[in-house]
């Protein structure tokens, strides 16, 4: 079987298939077999929506101010993997981290110091 035409709604061809199923069809396919010497119509339409989030982006690095003297803060952003950057004096973290520990007032903009 050969697929001569695709279509995609709202295109002329496919106004009976967009009354049928609404925002559901994907396109519309026009397919012929030369033994039978017949013509085919098929839709595609989505049956279900999954409801998944869309694909996980990368993590985003931030930096954290802590004070020296804040050992327990310093130990909880350990634990949620963050690390002490030396040279920029500032905890590198995740920012979905930073955010689960709530502490978006303490991350560094424009790059540290």
């Amino acid at each position: 079987m050969e697929a001569r035409r695709k279509l995609n709604p709202g295109q002329k061809g496919t106004k009976k298939f967009l009354d049928q199923y609404g925002d559901h069809l994907v396109c519309v396919r026009y397919r012929y077999d030369r033994r039978q010497r017949k013509r085919f119509t098929t839709v595609e339409i989505i049956l279900e929506d999954g409801g998944r989030s869309p694909l996980e982006l990368e993590p985003v690095p931030v930096e954290l101010r802590v004070g020296l003297r804040e050992v327990a803060l310093q130990r909880r952003i350990k634990q949620a993997v963050g690390a002490w950057n030396r040279a920029h004096r500032v905890w590198d973290i995740n920012y979905d981290q930073a955010m689960k520990l709530g502490l978006q007032d303490r991350i560094v903009l424009n790059g540290g110091v």
